[in-house]
């Protein structure tokens, strides 16, 4: 028996009061403001013997807190993986938390092109 279970979080800068509530109402997600305005990032859990979260929009110094706890809350001992293939935008401090969650034995999965050439150039720049 193989059993999923998905969970989505949605940290967005400026999110309209009506659109909070009903995803308050419908799926118990939080909006999660950011001071950045315009920005998104949606993440989507998925566990399956190993917890990956889906990260869709743009990943700035604002969000990396919230995705450090999220990723904190997991249990001990499981294997998380990051799917990165609609990740847009990424700024520095993005990459630098994308490394440290390498080193710690995080999986990127679909990690674009120019992220993984931004984490390797501040790798060897260390």
């Amino acid at each position: 028996m193989v059993t999923v279970l998905q969970c989505v979080v949605v940290i967005a800068s400026d999110p309209t009061r009506e659109l909070e509530t009903i995803l308050d109402q419908v799926t118990g997600v939080r909006i999660l403001d950011t001071s950045r305005k315009g920005q998104m990032l949606k993440i989507q859990r998925a566990s399956n013997g190993q917890v990956v979260f889906r990260l869709s929009g743009e990943m700035a110094e604002e969000q990396i807190a919230e995705l450090e706890a999220i990723i904190r809350s997991e249990a001990t001992g499981r294997r998380i993986v990051l799917d990165l293939k609609d990740l847009t935008l990424v700024g520095r401090d993005a990459i630098g938390f994308l490394d440290r969650c390498e080193t710690d034995g995080i999986t990127l999965k679909n990690c674009p092109g120019y992220v993984r050439e931004w984490i390797t150039r501040e790798r060897r720049e260390r």
